[in-house]
């Protein structure tokens, strides 16, 4: 959910963004997470209708992460974003919310060996394409 409100900071739709908590035991202190391109979730979402459709309705039932397997701070995905858009982001460090954790992000194991799918776009991509499609906006 953050990389629309990053968009919108940087079109001038928001005035800042509040980072939420710079003292979690991470590198550079704010969150890490496992940010993903919208096209990889869609096609793992296509993938998983795949496997529905050749799969006996007795087998119907799985659970697998989508995710790129790797983390990235708030403050990392912030700076990457200014670096591929040319964009300023005004940004202030808030506290942290409740119940948010320092580090999550996904074991894509069982998708991949089972299902084939692997994330494909780094976040650099995710990111340009979410600031092109933003100024269509």
């Amino acid at each position: 959910n953050l990389m629309p409100y990053v968009a919108q900071v940087a079109i001038g739709r928001r005035e800042y963004l509040t980072v939420f908590g710079d003292d979690y035991d991470t590198p550079d202190g704010t969150g890490v997470r496992d940010y993903l391109h919208v096209m990889d979730l869609a096609e793992a979402h296509v993938s998983a209708l795949k496997h529905l459709v050749n799969h006996p309705e007795s087998t119907f039932y799985d659970v697998f992460n989508v995710g790129t397997g790797q983390g990235n701070s708030v403050l990392e995905l912030l700076k990457m974003f200014e670096s591929v858009t040319g964009q300023a982001l005004n940004y202030r460090i808030g506290p942290r919310r409740s119940g948010d954790v320092a580090a999550v992000y996904a074991d894509a194991g069982k998708i991949h060996e089972k299902l084939g799918w692997v994330a494909r776009r780094p976040l650099q991509e995710a990111l340009e394409d979410a600031w092109r499609w933003q100024k269509t906006l």
